[in-house]
């Protein structure tokens, strides 16, 4: 998980440390998410008929699809964005994907700032992404705990899953949250940091505070602080604020998590029902110097989370012959689950190995077939063909995709073969 404030720069040329991406630790990432606060919402010329209208998102795509990762969902409110990025190979497990944003600026009439969310259904749990950019300055606490109220209370999701925040197993919550260091003075502040005891500062910062104090932080953990505040900066340097505002240095970037507590209410005849323990353990939680495009510097963290069950089995199972030598074997078989909703609008992509988006196919079939629904219900097979124009030209890998209109996601997915 990723929280940047950029500050309406441009973006950087090179973002692989910040995603961890040249270190091992995110090659054996299945999840990238990432929260952006204060991206330019002016609409740039050359990305006018991009479906993403903001450098930051084409940036990420471009640089995470070499290493196998699709963006599953993005929900942009003015200058907060939020973009959720996996695996291609997990985009059938990725289900029931909601977005939702809450204004909380100028009285909720303003998007400069509030909350936007991304929840799923990952492997059969319900988990929510949350990103917010709260209210700044020193004195606005209880103004940031109001807001963060109002965006538990205001966000509603469909279905019986999860229907608001605090009811998805595992949720993360992360922005520039704009808690502040109380009652220390500048001098104390920076001394700290250039002396590398910044456990000083911990029971000064507001949010630490407050997760004692406060009802709604109920269970939110985070981890510790080992890194330098990552707000106010001079832009292009790493010194803290030299203007004449002197700002004092905070912790106002910021990542956490909260894990469900298990339903008190007892099972059928009066036992609890047995769950598994959902564990959530943080790998590493660090702020990254290197970016100095912003006078904020971006925070990560990686997770290891353990769910306590997985549905392992795709909602749509496709099958395909392992090459392509000839127009006529271009044949795709496939059987859906029972139970699950299908649409005549549904339809089976084909992908180049490194695709960006679910809407970045090189052609598509509609997944109607023939001997339909009579065959679909004994869980036979269905067959659809690609025409010989809907090929692509030069030989490659690729991969197909059962994608659902009902559920705007991906339901199956094929393993890479040659064209």
């Amino acid at each position: 998980v990723v929280t940047w404030n950029v500050g309406t720069a441009m973006p950087p040329n090179d973002v692989t440390s910040l995603l961890h991406l040249n270190t091992g630790e995110a090659n054996d990432a299945d999840m990238i998410v990432i929260g952006l606060q204060e991206v330019n919402s002016k609409i740039n010329k050359r990305l006018k008929d991009a479906l993403f209208t903001d450098q930051w998102s084409e940036l990420f795509m471009d640089v995470l699809s070499p290493f196998h990762f699709v963006l599953v969902s993005t929900v942009r409110m003015q200058g907060v964005i939020l973009l959720v990025f996996a695996k291609y190979y997990h985009l059938p497990f990725l289900q029931d994907i909601q977005t939702d944003c809450t204004r909380t600026g100028l009285g909720g009439y303003w998007g400069n700032k509030g909350g936007v969310s991304v929840r799923l259904s990952i492997f059969g749990h319900m988990v929510c992404f949350l990103n917010c950019h709260l209210p700044a300055h020193l004195e606005k606490a209880e103004q940031r705990k109001e807001d963060f109220a109002t965006i538990l209370h205001m966000q509603q999701f469909e279905g019986h899953a999860a229907s608001g925040i605090l009811d998805h197993d595992l949720v993360f919550w992360f922005g520039d949250l704009n808690f502040r260091i109380e009652s220390l003075d500048i001098r104390f502040v920076k001394y700290a940091i250039d002396s590398n005891i910044l456990s000083q500062l911990w029971e000064k910062d507001q949010l630490n505070i407050a997760k004692n104090t406060w009802p709604v932080l109920s269970g939110f953990q985070e981890g510790p602080l080992n890194f330098p505040p990552t707000f106010k900066f001079d832009v292009g340097t790493n010194k803290y604020d030299s203007s004449a505002k002197k700002r004092k240095p905070a912790w106002t970037d910021r990542i956490l998590w909260k894990i469900k507590s298990p339903s008190v209410g007892l099972g059928v005849g009066g036992c609890r029902p047995s769950r598994g323990i959902l564990s959530v353990s943080q790998l590493c939680y660090c702020s990254h110097m290197e970016y100095t495009v912003s006078d904020h510097k971006p925070v990560a963290a990686i997770f290891a989370v353990r769910f306590a069950s997985k549905v392992d089995k795709p909602q749509v199972e496709i099958y395909v012959a392992d090459e392509w030598s000839r127009p006529e074997q271009a044949v795709v078989r496939y059987k859906v689950a029972a139970g699950f909703h299908r649409s005549s609008w549904d339809w089976i992509g084909l992908y180049r190995v490194g695709f960006r988006h679910p809407k970045d196919y090189v052609s598509y079939v509609w997944a109607r077939s023939d001997d339909g629904e009579r065959c679909l219900e004994k869980q036979l097979c269905a067959q659809v063909m690609f025409s010989e124009e809907a090929l692509p030209k030069g030989k490659g890998e690729y991969i197909l995709g059962y994608y659902s209109n009902t559920s705007s996601s991906v339901a199956g997915m094929t393993e890479p073969f040659q064209v």
